[in-house]
């Protein structure tokens, strides 16, 4: 670890001088060698860190929505060289070539955070070795010795001994505890981070080798920054910790605002803007006019979930507008009570042995069914035929006179003896 931390000492300096320059708000506030003054220095470096990744982070968004785009194609990829393993590859690298799409794109911000934080390791190494580094003097570096978050010291590992430990002034016990913890905090954090997009935030109706990628990366992240963290001294862990729990909330922020077509989210987000439409007969602000755009412009593509969405504004009157907001429709008024309406009057369905009656007994089954106005009920049920009838016409062979009422044409089944 020390020779990989190494290999980014160009960026040593700028990131020490960082790191004093918040020390020096925070020790204003809380005491030059208190813990609080370096860990949120530390906590202070990951969140402007993290706002400079902003840029890369929106790339990462597009990119994963380009890669929901293309789900039909992959899948129809899939389905065509399902029995060649080889080939279905080939063309999986060729369309994100042709599309510019890089199925990689969810590492980005841990690959740009690497620099940053083998530098910070290489800081805070020098500190527990009693070394001086970058802007870091002799009397930083005796402060930040001596600062300790919840007993532990600020360069202490996991791994460290207890004579080393005892040298910043701590016990091996306490150490142990605290780095303890935060490895699991660390873990716990990165392995929601990574369910809630797999189960939210992904289109589960198309399996697609970057879903394997991505539930991949959900059971080895953890394990690996687990195994690391022993080694990783408590400011890296305050690090590691704080950028983890950015990550989450960002990600949340992102999933509930901009939700990806066709998941849980997309249906729970869309589920919100129905009732705040309910409530408000309007579409308000502009993040939500922009979805219901996108929405209108996708015409007869919509996915199952932006269907209902449509129907739910129907139901109630209303129908969205390219512009993104929603107007009143007759149509979809007619058509809600229409609907309505005809699934009201829907008859109830006779038995066989009621149809039968009426087949063969015209006006009986309802003047059965009315008490004491059956004799009434069957004479108006009885159908007068004042219209003229149209002259027979002559008969093709001896088998085609017209059935009497309640009898099939043309030659008769023989009754069963029993039926006799």
């Amino acid at each position: 670890m020390d020779t990989i931390a190494s290999l980014f000492s160009f960026i040593t300096t700028p990131v020490s001088w960082v790191i004093v320059q918040f020390h020096k708000l925070y020790g204003a506030l809380f005491g030059d060698d208190t813990g609080w003054a370096w860990g949120l220095s530390i906590v202070s470096l990951v969140v402007l860190i993290r706002i400079c990744l902003i840029p890369l982070f929106v790339k990462q968004i597009k990119s994963t929505r380009n890669m929901q785009v293309l789900q039909p194609k992959m899948k129809a990829i899939q389905e065509r060289y399902k029995n060649d393993k080889q080939r279905q590859s080939e063309e999986m690298m060729k369309l994100y070539k042709e599309t510019g799409t890089n199925p990689l794109s969810s590492c980005l911000p841990i690959l740009a955070q690497s620099p940053f934080f083998f530098a910070l390791y290489h800081v805070l190494s020098s500190i527990a070795s009693g070394k001086t580094i970058g802007v870091i003097d002799q009397s930083l570096l005796d402060s930040a010795r001596q600062a300790h978050i919840f007993g532990a010291p600020l360069a202490a590992k996991f791994m460290d001994s207890e004579e080393k430990v005892q040298a910043l002034g701590a016990s091996l016990t306490d150490v142990r505890v605290v780095t303890a913890i935060m490895i699991v905090m660390m873990s716990a954090s990165q392995f929601f981070t990574q369910r809630q997009l797999m189960t939210k935030n992904v289109d589960l109706t198309v399996k697609t080798p970057y879903m394997q990628q991505q539930k991949m990366l959900m059971y080895i992240f953890p394990v690996i920054f687990a195994v690391m963290g022993i080694n990783f001294p408590v400011g890296v862990l305050v690090y590691w910790l704080t950028t983890n729990v950015w990550t989450m909330g960002q990600q949340m922020y992102v999933i509930n605002q901009n939700p990806t077509p066709g998941s849980k989210a997309q249906d729970q987000y869309l589920g919100r803007l129905l009732k705040s439409v309910t409530s408000h007969g309007q579409v308000r602000g502009r993040t939500r006019r922009n979805t219901v755009k996108r929405i209108v412009a996708k015409g007869t593509d919509r996915n199952d979930i932006e269907r209902k969405f449509i129907t739910g504004l129907s139901k109630l009157g209303l129908a969205a507008q390219e512009d993104g907001t929603v107007a009143k429709s007759d149509a979809a008024v007619l058509e809600a009570e229409g609907g309505a309406a005809a699934k009201r009057q829907q008859p109830k369905r006779q038995s066989k042995s009621k149809r039968h009656t009426a087949a063969t007994h015209p006006g009986t089954s309802k003047g059965s069914e009315s008490g004491s106005t059956g004799s009434e009920t069957k004479t108006s049920l009885e159908k007068r035929d004042d219209t003229p009838k149209p002259a027979d016409k002559p008969a093709a062979s001896g088998s085609s006179r017209q059935a009497k009422s309640g009898q099939r044409k043309g030659p008769q089944r023989p009754k069963h003896p029993s039926k006799k």
